[in-house]
């Protein structure tokens, strides 16, 4: 499996552990930004910058 094809599916886990904390009726949204959810939500970030710039990377291939 390809690094990226690696940090999507680190993104998909990611995403299916919020839905499930979402849909349990636990959601608060001072966890969410400054509790306990705040390093997922910046690993999160880290995750896309790392996927937006393998793409690029892809794109530009010429340069």
């Amino acid at each position: 499996m390809s690094n990226k094809a690696e940090l999507i599916q680190e993104m998909l886990d990611m995403q299916a552990k919020f839905i499930k904390y979402e849909q349990s009726g636990e959601f608060d949204a001072e966890d969410y930004y400054v509790g306990e959810w705040k390093a997922y939500r910046e690993r999160y970030q880290e995750l896309t910058n790392q996927v937006r710039d393998l793409a690029s990377e892809e794109a530009n291939f010429w340069k």
